[in-house]
């Protein structure tokens, strides 16, 4: 079976998608961490577009990469100017690094109304800029823009561009989707009908504007790619491009191929949380491999199935590519997912009373407006407190929230929380914009210098969920509210006729879930290796 290489331009592509952003230091980290996955080929941006990227391969020079090599991404020089004197094939030059790719045009239409010259000046840029960077020693790929477009508008045209691609140099030669209206049927047609063996190896590039990029990208492979080009979590100009989170596990898992990454599979899903954190945005809990709900199982009757044979119920093992099997929580639930979720701390039968009991409660508070199917952080509370493993971390004696506002100034929200913890009396007091931050400022001023874990856990998400708008403003509110110490994020739930109250609950939930399964889970831990490590008769 043929080499395959992952391409990842991410940090050049993947930033033209809506609301995508990244510090240079983001990018710096999430290089890195794509190295370390062994992702073949990470496109740092354009050296020439501003400070930030110059500053990007200029730190890149510093520091060392494993396993990737890191490419600077140009166009073609300009037309009548000469490629060694381009101030793009330059600046791609003076990036230093040991790869480069440029993309030139294949569609006729954009040779005549965007570059604004002819045919013949479009393929001696491109043969030009390709022979003068592989002079300079540097492996380079040539992105064929708009070539499925091109290829259908004027076959033979576009083909003199991959000729002339070829007999410059060129180390691969990616044919693009550019306008991401390709279907898979036509990528596999389309391919079939070139000289392969006379042409640079060929890669894929593309969009998702039909939805197909991911299959684009295989149906590319089973045509001879060897090498694909994608982003994480698929993000990118409009649509995104092809999701190397699904792609890569599909090649891998489902077609057998063994890209370098593959020996990290395990590691995809924490990919894609880290670079969806360093975006701050809120990871697609439905992506397909990666996402919370990948492997998720809601109905009672699923659980049970996956129970006593997890294959008939999935298309895969998620530990495959670091990912979890979950046991939704909901008014569907039967005792099998009850007796699954609390598989963690023993083992009890369908008929135990806890489970009853848990069966019970969790239908109750569904029908009060709690829901727990995305809420598993409060479950696990409930779960804790049902077989006694839960430890409470504060008791509220009061807190007072006090909004107001001038003429002339936002308003401010005034707070003070007083509380038991352990046997101490703790006070807080912050101001803030609304009464939800400012009572989770209140709270973290009381806990902090006991608890210094606080410090660690932020909220990503606050949503509310109006459960009988025909109450008007009496109505029930569900709040659910993501918290994340920067590893791992979970999501509590309140329900409440008052707002506040709703959040308060969820709030709390937040803080006592991660204080109960991690921070006492990891004392209890050490001191079990301490009492294992200590000499007899101690």
């Amino acid at each position: 079976m043929r080499q395959l290489h992952v391409y990842d331009t991410t940090l050049r592509d993947g930033m033209q998608g809506m609301g995508i952003s990244y510090t240079l230091d983001d990018k710096l980290k999430i290089a890195h961490t794509l190295d370390e996955l062994k992702i073949d080929y990470i496109e740092g941006g354009f050296p020439l577009s501003n400070e930030k990227e110059a500053a990007f391969f200029e730190q890149c020079r510093k520091e060392r990469f494993s396993h990737a090599r890191i490419v600077a991404f140009g166009s073609t020089r300009r037309p009548g100017i000469d490629a060694s004197r381009d101030d793009n094939i330059l600046a791609i030059l003076n990036a230093e690094t040991p790869t480069v790719i440029v993309v030139g045009k294949t569609w006729k239409a954009h040779v005549e109304k965007v570059l604004k010259t002819d045919e013949e000046e479009n393929l001696r840029m491109i043969y030009d800029s390709i022979a003068f960077l592989k002079g300079e020693g540097r492996e380079v790929f040539f992105d064929l823009e708009h070539f499925f477009d091109g290829y259908k508008d004027d076959s033979a045209y576009a083909l003199r561009v991959l000729q002339a691609a070829s007999e410059a140099g060129a180390d691969a030669a990616v044919l693009c989707d550019t306008n991401g209206g390709t279907l898979p049927d036509e990528v596999t047609r389309i391919m079939g009908e070139l000289p392969a063996d006379t042409l640079a190896p060929l890669g894929g590039h593309f969009h998702n504007d039909c939805g197909t990029a991911v299959a684009n990208s295989l149906a590319a492979v089973d045509s001879g790619a060897v090498q694909i080009q994608g982003t994480v979590n698929g993000w990118g100009e409009r649509c995104g491009n092809a999701n190397l989170c699904v792609f890569i596990p599909n090649v891998v898992l489902k077609k057998g191929y063994k890209p370098a990454v593959a020996d990290k599979l395990d590691k995809l899903t924490t990919l894609s949380r880290f670079v969806a954190e360093k975006a701050n945005i809120i990871p697609d809990k439905r992506q397909p491999y990666v996402g919370e709900a990948a492997f998720s199982h809601k109905a009672g009757q699923h659980a049970d199935v996956v129970a006593k044979a997890a294959y008939l119920m999935e298309h895969t093992d998620s530990s495959l590519v670091g990912n979890e099997r979950r046991i939704l929580l909901s008014e569907l639930a039967g005792k099998a997912t009850i007796v699954e979720k609390l598989k963690r701390y023993g083992q009890f039968a369908k008929n135990d009373p806890a489970v009853n009991d848990l069966i019970h409660e969790l239908k109750d508070r569904e029908r009060s407006g709690y829901e727990y199917e995305a809420a598993e952080a409060s479950f696990e509370l409930l779960l804790r407190k049902a077989i006694g493993r839960y430890t409470p971390l504060i008791a509220l004696k009061n807190y007072h929230l006090e909004s107001y506002k001038t003429l002339d100034a936002p308003s401010k929200t005034v707070g003070r929380i007083f509380l038991q913890s352990s046997d101490y009396d703790l006070m807080g007091a912050a101001v803030g914009i609304g009464p939800v931050e400012t009572l989770d400022h209140a709270l973290r001023d009381a806990l902090e210098s006991h608890y210094p874990f606080l410090r660690d856990i932020g909220l990503t998400d606050y949503r509310v969920r109006v459960l009988n708008p025909e109450q008007h403003a009496a109505a029930r509110v569900r709040v659910f509210i993501t918290s994340s110490d920067g590893k791992t994020s979970w999501d509590t739930v309140g329900v409440h006729e008052n707002i506040i109250e709703a959040s308060w609950q969820a709030l709390v939930d937040s803080l006592e879930y991660y204080y109960n399964g991690y921070v006492l889970e990891d004392e209890t831990h050490v001191q079990s290796q301490h009492e294992a490590a200590a000499p007899a008769g101690s």
